[in-house]
């Protein structure tokens, strides 16, 4: 297992290792800062629906080592969406703007409703602090259904002309709220909902 979460861990860190050799070697095209930004937020919503994936795999092949997974890749999700965040008000918007930006695009409003979701999903992610949650751990990590919707949606509508991608993003998050809801009942889907033991 420690080899898989070490294997885990190098991919996880690939997007990354990937960007610092483009920027290097020139190769961010004519906005760098944009194709930056938008190179770390895709690598967030990647690995947030390979969270997402953790569950299904684990009921398909009835091997519970997966679950072990899911925490690294939530806090990689969480970290590139936060260097998503740092670099486009460093690089693009600027500290100074953010209301004025706010409310003329509704992009950045969905995108920073899914971030703000993330946040209490990585603080409460370790084990001291799931003790101290208690029951309510579980429906408070629902909160990673609408944030992974409406990091869907924050994509989506800044596609221009070709949004092949994002739509099949979105059949892939789909199928696997879908499988989420019909495993263990659509009510499971709802964040802060608390489950009667």
């Amino acid at each position: 297992m420690t080899g898989l979460k070490v294997l885990v861990f190098v991919l996880a860190l690939l997007p990354l290792g990937l960007l610092f050799l483009d920027i290097k070697n020139g190769a961010l095209g004519p906005d760098p800062g944009q194709a930056i930004t938008e190179s770390l937020g895709l690598a967030a919503f990647q690995l947030l629906l390979i969270t997402l994936l953790i569950s299904p795999l684990k009921k398909l092949t009835g091997w519970a080592g997966w679950v072990r997974l899911r925490r690294m890749l939530g806090l990689f999700s969480f970290f590139y969406a936060s260097l998503h965040v740092l670099v486009f008000l460093q690089l693009i918007l600027g500290w100074g703007d953010l209301w004025a930006t706010f409310t003329k695009r509704p992009y950045i409003i969905v995108g920073a409703l899914a971030f703000l979701m993330l946040i209490p999903l990585a603080v409460t992610s370790f084990r001291s602090a799931m003790k101290k949650v208690g029951r309510w751990w579980k429906p408070l990590h629902r909160l990673i259904y609408p944030a992974g919707v409406l990091v869907w949606l924050h994509f989506l509508w800044q596609a221009r002309a070709d949004i092949g991608e994002m739509v099949a993003y979105g059949l892939v998050l789909l199928v696997l709220l879908g499988l989420r809801g019909h495993w263990n009942g659509w009510g499971d889907l709802i964040p802060l909902r608390k489950t009667a033991r």
